[in-house]
């Protein structure tokens, strides 16, 4: 047994370093070709005149990420704090089935519920097409609810009950112990739900896809359109060719670059935290 597990876990490492070496070993060439300024702060991107700037894809990526940020972590976290110490026991029963099933409704369904709900409203309140950065942020803030909710809500039953007891005790209120004791000593395990929401919405794609209006320009405001750099890849590997193939692959060399940031950033707030 011990073989067997060590031989998993060889697999997931191997699989991780094949998929480094695919990405470097066709990207760094492209993005050397192209230029390292030229590539990562070009502002324009029009494979058709090789011209390969994807700066607004990175801003429109960070956008869309912080704008999902904004709207899934308060609700996310506040939603666990609910589950855990203010739910009632005949509604947690349904409450917490329905947010597990939102993790598993396809990625395609809620850009279709944002492409016919929430991009028309945003075009009958505001103007404009509707498909923008606030209808991405919104989709994406409602898919990592269940992420962020999961593993909040397990973050705070770990922690021990003397904790919660031992302020009562001292005369604080139920809210006041929750919100100063119980949610304070849980931050690490919050913090990892809002990293693996944080991950699932900077690789998130169909959904981006079908509401973001794929523009490949400088997000300006909350109405506009933009492009991520995973709907960049998407929308156009299927028929790049050569340099323009390249690029796309350069891309996702930079998306893996700034989500292994992302995450080496919190786990450096973690570790400081602990």
């Amino acid at each position: 047994m011990h073989l067997l597990f060590f031989l998993s876990a060889g697999v997931s490492i191997a699989a991780v370093l094949l998929i480094c070496i695919f990405l470097f070993s066709r990207g760094i060439p492209a993005i050397r070709e192209i230029g390292v300024q030229e590539f990562l702060l070009g502002k324009v991107w029009k494979p058709s005149s090789d011209l390969y700037g994807i700066f607004p894809m990175i801003i429109g990526s960070l956008y869309v990420t912080a704008g999902a940020i904004a709207v899934g972590v308060p609700v996310g976290v506040l939603t666990a704090v609910f589950l855990a110490f203010f739910c009632p026991g005949r509604i947690y029963r349904f409450l917490k089935p329905a947010v597990d099933l939102l993790a598993g409704i396809p990625s395609v369904v809620y850009g279709f519920f944002g492409l016919m709900v929430i991009v028309p409203f945003i075009r009958n309140t505001f103007g404009g097409s509707g498909t923008s950065w606030l209808a991405a942020s919104l989709v994406l803030g409602i898919m990592i609810l269940p992420t962020v909710i999961g593993v909040s809500e397990a973050a705070l039953r770990a922690v021990p009950k003397s904790y919660y007891e031992g302020s009562l005790a001292l005369g604080a209120t139920h809210e006041r112990s929750v919100f100063r004791t119980m949610l304070p000593a849980a931050g690490s395990g919050v913090l990892s739900a809002i990293i693996l929401g944080v991950g699932r919405a900077v690789g998130e794609t169909m959904a981006v896809i079908m509401v973001a209006g794929n523009q490949a320009v400088m997000p300006s405001s909350l109405t506009k359109g933009l492009r991520t750099l995973t709907a960049n890849i998407v929308l156009e590997m299927g028929y790049a060719t050569d340099l323009h193939r390249e690029a796309l692959i350069a891309t996702a060399v930079v998306l893996f670059v700034f989500v292994l940031l992302i995450n080496l950033s919190f786990s450096a707030v973690k570790r400081r935290k602990g």
